[in-house]
């Protein structure tokens, strides 16, 4: 068991300059801490198994989950149900980082969604 923090985990990049931290990674379990730069966002998409929570540290996450637009502020978050399509971006001007729960984990389960 080890602390872990954005300085030793896991990183990789996603969209064009977006980044993910992976804090916890196991067959059940993953969490994710991103940062999404002003003006960035995800395609929209959803997850065959994985359910997600999402829960915003810093600036506000714009998240449309099947056709409703959220907008979240820090400290406040939101549940994701598999086979919900969802697309977050960050439509402010500031950095946004959030945390992202998903059970089980939902790399290689996300369909994209092109409409």
């Amino acid at each position: 068991m080890a602390i872990v923090s954005t300085e030793n985990a896991l990183h990789y990049v996603w969209g064009s300059s977006c980044d993910g931290w992976h804090l916890a990674k196991t067959s059940g379990l993953s969490v994710i801490q991103e940062r999404v730069p002003s003006g960035a966002g995800e395609m929209r998409h959803l997850h065959e198994n994985a359910e997600q929570f999402f829960y915003v540290l810093s600036g506000i996450a714009t998240l449309e989950v099947a056709g409703h637009v959220h907008k979240i502020k820090p400290l406040h978050g939101i549940h994701i149900q598999a086979k919900t399509p969802h697309q977050l971006s960050n439509q402010g001007e500031s950095e946004l980082t959030f945390l992202v729960i998903s059970t089980p984990p939902s790399h290689g389960d996300r369909v994209e969604i092109f409409a």
